[in-house]
C-alpha cells in the first residue's frame, strides 16, 4: 500500500459536511416510512418522486433526455447499483434494525469504496492513510452512537448483513459513477434515478401490488416526500459533483460525517447536549477524515523534514 495522499479542497469538504448534513435525516425517515409503507414500494416512491422533481428542475435542459437515451445501459447499471439495490436492503433491513446500528454498519462504505477502487481504478489506489482513516471513522461512529446501539447487534443476523450488503454496493456505484465525469451532476443524479424508477415499477406491481396498500398518514407522506426530494434529489447532485472533483473514495467518506451531522443538528437545533461518548466519537471521526485526508501524514513529514534540517544546520 502506498502512504501519501494529497489534502481534500476546502469546497469539497464544505460539499461532504452539507451532503451528510442532509443524509442525516434520511434513516429517521426511513425507519418511520418502513413502519406504514413495504420496503419495496418506499424505494419505487422515493427514486421516482425525486426523479420527477428533478425532470421538472430540468425541464429538458443540458440535453437530459439525449444523454439519457444514448447512455441508457450506463444509467441502468448505476441506478441499480446505487438505488434499487443498496436502498432495498436499507430498507429491508430497518424493519428488524434501529437507524444507529444502520448507520454504523453504512459507514463501512468508505473501507469497502478503498477496496473496489483500488482493484478497479488506476488513480485511486489503497493508501495507509485511507485505510487508517476509514477504520478510526468507523471507530468513532460505532463510539458517537454509543452503546444502545451496538445492543443491537442482538438483531437478525440477515438484517445486519443486509446494511452491509447495501454499503458494497455503494462502493462498486461510487466507483462506476466516475465514468460520468464528463456530465453535469444534475444530468447524472436525474438519469440514475430515473432508470432505477424504470427498474423499481415492475418488481412493486408484480410483488408488493401498491394499490392495496393503505394511504399512509399526511406526516408519513411528508416524510416520503422529505426523503425522496431531499435526501435524494438534492443529495444525489452533492453527491455526483463530489466524486467528480475529488474521487470515489472521497465521496464516500460522507457516510461517516452523516452521524455526527444528525447528532449536530439536534445540539444547535433541539438543545441536545453532548456527552464524553459523544465527544470522543467526534474526536476519532475527525481524525479519521483528517488521515485520510492526509494532512496529518503531510504534518508528520514537515515535523520529521524540519527536525532533520535542525540537525543538519546544528
Amino acid at each position: 500500500m502506498k502512504s501519501d495522499a494529497n489534502p481534500i479542497s476546502a469546497v469539497t469538504w464544505l460539499l461532504l459536511f452539507v451532503l451528510g448534513a442532509i443524509w442525516g435525516g434520511s434513516f429517521f425517515f426511513a425507519r418511520v416510512a418502513v413502519e406504514y409503507v413495504p420496503p419495496l414500494t418506499l424505494v419505487f416512491l422515493r427514486v421516482f418522486l425525486a426523479a420527477i422533481a428533478l425532470h421538472l428542475y430540468l425541464f429538458a435542459r443540458n440535453g437530459l433526455y439525449r444523454t439519457i437515451v444514448a447512455r441508457w445501459r450506463a444509467f441502468l447499471w448505476l441506478g441499480l447499483l446505487n438505488n434499487a439495490i443498496p436502498f432495498t436492503l436499507i430498507f429491508f433491513g430497518q424493519t428488524e434494525i434501529g437507524a444507529g446500528l444502520a448507520a454504523i454498519l453504512n459507514a463501512t462504505t468508505p473501507l469497502w469504496t478503498v477496496v473496489i477502487a483500488n482493484a478497479l481504478t488506476s488513480d485511486e489506489k489503497m493508501t495507509v492513510p485511507k485505510v487508517a482513516g476509514c477504520l478510526l471513522g468507523l471507530a468513532g461512529t460505532a463510539v458517537l452512537i454509543g452503546p444502545s446501539a451496538i445492543s443491537g447487534l442482538g438483531a437478525p443476523v440477515w438484517a445486519q448483513l443486509a446494511i452491509v450488503g447495501a454499503a458494497v454496493s455503494y462502493g462498486f456505484a461510487a466507483t462506476y459513477g466516475k465514468r460520468f465525469r464528463d456530465l453535469p451532476p444534475v444530468v447524472t443524479a436525474t438519469g440514475q434515478l430515473t432508470a432505477s424508477s424504470m427498474i423499481m415499477l415492475p418488481v412493486i406491481l408484480v410483488l408488493d401490488r401498491p394499490w392495496s396498500i393503505p394511504v399512509p398518514p399526511l406526516e408519513v407522506i411528508v416524510w416520503i416526500l422529505l426523503l425522496a426530494v431531499l435526501s435524494t434529489s438534492v443529495a444525489y447532485i452533492l453527491y455526483f459533483r463530489i466524486i467528480a472533483v475529488a474521487g470515489a473514495t472521497n465521496a464516500s467518506l460522507v457516510t461517516l460525517i452523516v452521524p455526527p451531522s444528525a447528532i449536530l443538528l439536534g445540539v444547535a437545533f433541539l438543545d441536545e447536549r453532548l456527552g464524553f461518548e459523544a465527544l470522543t466519537g467526534l474526536l476519532l471521526i475527525g481524525l479519521g477524515l483528517l488521515t485520510i485526508d492526509g494532512r496529518l501524514v503531510l504534518f508528520a513529514k514537515n515535523k520529521v523534514k524540519l527536525k532533520s534540517y535542525r540537525k543538519s544546520e546544528g
